[in-house]
């Protein structure tokens, strides 16, 4: 006797398109979250032209770009200097840009869509257990209701205890540098529909534009402050983008992290599958995490309604084989973007020459505009 079909743990932006991609396949499904409401913060703040299309069938892409910022432009710079333009509105696709949306709102539409199609999320509850036998999956929750489950899926994050008790290895490291993450409103010549990396000598900073005037400003720090102040967001501006140019009016949230980099050894363990940040996590450069999570979604939700339907289960392990190496491959290139970003002072102005040479070649340019808008993955 299952009380789902399946048991979905974790509701962010991951595990809400997973729940809403197997309601939407007529599949019963149980989403449990230990936070007693959605994120209300911005974290993570694009959304790619593959994600958007991956959410087209469930009728939440024009949703989001009816309340994001359309940015067609991303570019290198060092201070007022283009190292390296790049341009998606040529990108063979209806979302030929990066939407800055923050996450919020993405976790709030897609779970409207859920509970539009009739599902919803149980919280604030943990899952405390999760154990597996030939025929199912049963979890405990920190109440003491038991849910059985014909499978189950970790969208639960990097310490996620579906992939710790179905035993996955989750192998990497730890970069040395955390990063600073601040929402803020500017005066100056801050971009409009552009995001920028600006690769200076004193250190890398990302300025992007957001909904409500406001703009996501993210930097490695040696050593940043628990809630970033206005007065510390516009001394890394000075330093980095150049004196004046913009000016910190207001931070209307902010926060720092530090950045792991990790690939669980199998996305599948039986009737225990993982998603998202409890399958792989890794730098924020290139801004590929939560796209890599919900594009994870939709596919296991094809993938298990399929077999829910009588497909063998051999399609699950082809979910598996299937995402991983797209998983190993963005961390790979967030790792490379990421020690270039964070080398030594000295290297910096090498780097930064090297990098406006390479700008300069067109087959570069739209390499760069379809790895990071997702669609050298379709």
């Amino acid at each position: 006797m299952y009380d789902t079909d399946v048991l979905v743990i974790g509701a962010g932006p991951t595990g809400l398109a997973l729940a809403t991609s197997l309601v939407a396949h007529g599949a019963a499904t149980t989403v449990v979250d230990r936070a007693p409401a959605g994120a209300n913060t911005s974290r993570a703040a694009v959304v790619n032209a593959r994600t958007l299309e991956v959410l087209e069938d469930l009728d939440v892409a024009r949703r989001l770009v009816k309340e994001g910022v359309q940015a067609p432009v991303f570019t290198i710079r060092d201070r007022g200097r283009t190292l390296i333009p790049i341009d998606f509105s040529g990108l063979p696709t209806a979302y030929p840009y990066s939407l800055m949306v923050p996450q919020s709102t993405t976790e709030r539409l897609l779970l409207e869509r859920l509970e539009e199609l009739g599902g919803s999320v149980v919280r604030p509850r943990t899952v405390t257990a999760i154990a597996q036998d030939p025929d199912g999956v049963t979890a405990t929750l920190d109440d003491g209701q038991v849910i059985r489950a014909r499978y189950a899926v970790g969208a639960d994050g990097i310490r996620s205890i579906v992939r710790q008790q179905a035993g996955i290895d989750f192998e990497g490291d730890v970069y040395e540098e955390s990063f600073m993450l601040a929402d803020v409103r500017l005066a100056g010549d801050a971009p409009v529909d552009e995001v920028v990396l600006f690769w200076a000598t004193a250190g890398l900073t990302v300025v992007a534009p957001l909904p409500d005037d406001t703009y996501r400003i993210v930097a490695p720090v040696a050593d940043a402050p628990e809630e970033p102040s206005a007065e510390f967001v516009q001394q890394i501006l000075d330093t980095r983008v150049g004196s004046g140019r913009l000016v910190v009016t207001d931070v209307t949230w902010g926060s720092r992290f530090r950045v792991h980099h990790r690939v669980a050894d199998t996305f599948r363990a039986g009737r225990l599958l993982l998603a998202g940040d409890a399958a792989h996590v890794h730098s924020p450069a290139g801004g590929q995490g939560m796209n890599l999570g919900i594009q994870d979604a939709m596919a296991l939700g094809d993938a298990l309604a399929a077999v829910l339907r009588g497909a063998p289960e051999s399609v699950l392990d082809d979910y598996s084989a299937a995402r991983r190496p797209i998983a190993k491959d963005v961390v790979r290139m967030t790792d490379r973007l990421t020690r270039l970003a964070t080398l030594p002072r000295a290297a910096r102005p090498l780097r930064n020459a090297v990098i406006s040479l390479l700008g300069r070649v067109p087959s570069v340019r739209v390499a760069l505009a379809r790895r990071l808008s997702g669609l050298v993955y379709r």
